[in-house]
């Protein structure tokens, strides 16, 4: 019963459990389908929580079902990512730099108030009644430890994500230097920072720490990018993801994959615009003998690294790419992009109105 108010609610544009309990009192479509039950938002919010994973296998149930009556044909599909505002407000995020800068000064305020509570600890039992012990934290000093509580933790989250990155890079803890052999003129290279510390720019969200700034069209906003594979003759979407990285070129491989495993086979042709170009996804593209028509715009500094860190040799895929663009073919082929892609974000965005997450954190707003 709450999966099909749930489906039927989204489907419509009702995305908030409290929206929800309040349609299955007034609206006749969700009177019926819940059979004149009426779950409170506890229940409906806890519901959807607990099952995200499986709300997440209906998706590909509907794809499997359009493929069964002739609607997806996956012969030409395109792929974008859309930004989508996180539950969080970019207020409430605070700098790496900041936090230690922070951490310091709440540190001094806690030390500065207990020892003011020490001094006056004869007064407390007059001040707070009989009933009250007299040792209880003053208010004030209760928001500073949460706060400071709150900041340690975001300062952790960094401090682990960076780790993560540097790992990856071929770092290692100890002289801020990269392991030996990982550059291609050998030795040793310093950065500027030690190994798992942040830049001190570096940003975290208190309300949705998963979450980053990005660049949208209303400016910069706390939010996600989703990703998304529309097919071209039905218009439906059949792979989706969202993440945490503002740059797209970075999905492209896990989408093409996505679609294969959830329709059972790879799409004819891909297009993609200037958000995905690298020789990476050339090569696997090629590789999977996916016709790909990506546009190339500027060279990124990505690209270009890329090139570097293979000795100038990347780039051949690329310049197959180049030349694919500027056959006829090709030129028709991209130009049919914008027509795939539009209406299934205008859809979601629009018609929808599904332009914010109600739940929080990175699994959460995948199921969502």
């Amino acid at each position: 019963m709450l999966v099909k108010v749930l489906v039927y609610a989204y489907a419509t544009g009702v995305f908030s459990s409290r929206r929800i309990a309040s349609k299955l009192v007034d609206d006749v479509a969700l009177r019926l389908l819940a059979a004149a039950n009426q779950p409170d938002f506890r229940t409906i919010n806890r519901f959807r929580q607990q099952h995200l994973e499986t709300f997440g296998e209906l998706f590909v149930q509907v794809v499997h079902l359009a493929q069964k009556m002739g609607l997806v044909k996956l012969g030409t599909v395109a792929l974008d990512g859309t930004k989508i505002k996180a539950d969080a407000s970019k207020h409430k995020a605070m700098s790496y730099q900041r936090m230690k800068e922070e951490e310091q000064q709440l540190e001094k305020e806690i030390q500065q108030l207990l020892e003011k509570a020490q001094q006056t600890d004869a007064a407390e039992d007059e001040l707070y009644g009989p009933d009250k012990s007299g040792d209880e934290l003053p208010p004030e000093l209760q928001r500073r430890e949460q706060r400071l509580e709150k900041i340690r933790e975001a300062k952790q989250a960094l401090e682990e994500e960076q780790a993560e990155n540097d790992t990856q890079k071929g770092r290692y803890p100890g002289d801020g230097r990269v392991a030996s052999g990982t550059r291609p003129q050998g030795g040793h290279s310093k950065f500027k920072w030690e190994y798992g510390e942040p830049e001190p720019t570096a940003q975290c969200n208190f309300t949705d720490p998963e979450s980053r700034i990005m660049k949208s069209q209303q400016s910069f906003q706390q939010c996600y990018n989703a990703q998304a594979v529309v097919e071209e003759g039905s218009q439906l979407i059949v792979a989706r993801e969202v993440g945490q990285n503002a740059a797209d070129y970075g999905s492209l491989i896990e989408m093409v994959d996505q679609v294969e495993k959830n329709t059972g086979s790879k799409p004819a042709c891909l297009l993609a615009d200037a958000g995905y170009p690298s020789e990476e996804n050339f090569l696997a593209l090629e590789e999977r003998k996916i016709e790909g028509i990506v546009a190339l715009g500027r060279e990124s500094k990505a690209a270009k690294q890329e090139k570097k860190e293979n000795n100038e040799a990347a780039g051949e895929a690329r310049e197959r790419m180049a030349k694919r663009l500027e056959e006829p073919r090709g030129k028709r082929q991209y130009a049919r992009r914008k027509g795939m892609l539009e209406p299934a974000f205008g859809w979601v965005k629009e018609v929808l109105g599904f332009r914010q997450f109600s739940l929080r954190g990175l699994k959460k707003v995948q199921g969502e």
